[in-house]
Parts: structure tokens; C-alpha cells; sequence
């Protein structure tokens, strides 16, 4: 499944759709409504209903190279309870956020691509085996990856990890911990350890 989303006038959606369908002989179906809840929740929760098994694994990537692409379609045939999103971020250097990355926690503004590969499953049994499958492709994906990935797409990644998906910003980051939260009661999370 390829997800699209148009935000512009809705009379002129079935013009701006009409390459894409050209090119993919696909069933579709376009939906109007608000970008929140047709984009992201409810087609989510018709393919994946409450109580299934995650795991998730996550990078950022300038590009996908062919080798890379070679990649996603060899793992995509695993299982269709599996999913890939390979989300194209915005061009963030034009904006202030992207010229200032030093100044909030998330370093990957450079980033063209989000990408987060996500094993599925609804019996829990099969966990060691969508697991497998998502690190065995994250694996191969990641030499071709600016090296680290979104914080909230990741599962229990270790510190090694964390400091990767905040580089320069993590030791900042450790202060910031050190100074208001000092006991470590946040840590169910991707934590940052006190500094």
C-alpha cells in the first residue's frame, strides 16, 4: 500500500492523482476528510485492529538509492502484516528549524527521508520471528542510512542508540536530565540518563 495524502482544493484532487494511477494499476480509493483523521488514524486502524503484536526498528535516509529500494521489496514480500513507511520530511534547511538544529533535541533535520520498519504480528508466539525479521532488514538497510532514526519509532535500542538519534545534542540533553529530573524517574522511555 502506498499512502498519498493531498491537502490542497478538493475539486482538484482526481486531476493531481491522475499520474500516480497511470503509472500504478492499483486499487484506491480517495477519501476527503480532515489530514488527522484519514491520513493517519483511520487507515491504520482498518489494517492493523487493536491487540497485535509491534516491533519497530527506525532510520533516517538522504536518499533511497536503488539498492536500498532492492532492499525494501525483498523484505516487503516476507508478510503482509508487516509494514515499511519511509515518510519524506519536508525540506527543513529552507525553514528555521532546519538552520538551527542545535537548538532543540532532534538532530536529523538534514534528513530527507523518516523511515520506520515495523514487524507485525496478532500471535504473540511468532514475537521471536517478526523481531528477527525487522532487525535482519533493518540491518541490511542501515549502511545505506544517515545512521540514526526518529526517537519514537524505536523499541528498547539501548543507550548506544539514543546517543545516535540525538549525536551532538545528547550530552546537552544529559544535562538537562541531570538538572530536572535527576533521579531518573522518566525512564520508561528511549532514556537519556542524568549527566
Amino acid at each position: 500500500m502506498i499512502r498519498w495524502c493531498y491537502t490542497g482544493d478538493t475539486a482538484k484532487a482526481e486531476e493531481a492523482f491522475k499520474p500516480i494511477r497511470q503509472v500504478l494499476a492499483a486499487a484506491d480509493g480517495l477519501l476527503p476528510g480532515r489530514f488527522r483523521s484519514r491520513c493517519c488514524r483511520a487507515c491504520s486502524t482498518r489494517l492493523y485492529p487493536a491487540g497485535l503484536q509491534w516491533y519497530w526498528k527506525a532510520d533516517f535516509f538522504q536518499e533511497l538509492s536503488d539498492k536500498a529500494i532492492d532492499l525494501h521489496v525483498k523484505y516487503a514480500r516476507a508478510s503482509a502484516q508487516r509494514a515499511l513507511h519511509d515518510a519524506p520530511l519536508p525540506d527543513q534547511r529552507r525553514r528555521a528549524a532546519g538552520r538551527r538544529a542545535g537548538d532543540t533535541a532532534f538532530s536529523f533535520r538534514d534528513a530527507n527521508f523518516a523511515e520506520v520498519i515495523v514487524g507485525v504480528d496478532p500471535d504473540p508466539a511468532n514475537n521471536p520471528r517478526l523481531m528477527q525479521w525487522a532487525k535482519d532488514y533493518w540491518l541490511a538497510l542501515h549502511p545505506f542510512s544517515s545512521g540514526g532514526g526518529y526517537i519514537n519509532m524505536m523499541m528498547d535500542e539501548g543507550e548506544d542508540n539514543v546517543k545516535t538519534a540525538y549525536r551532538d545534542n545528547f550530552a546537552r540533553l544529559a544535562q538537562v536530565k541531570k538538572k530536572y529530573d535527576p533521579s531518573n524517574l522518566f525512564r520508561v522511555n528511549q532514556n537519556i540518563k542524568p549527566g
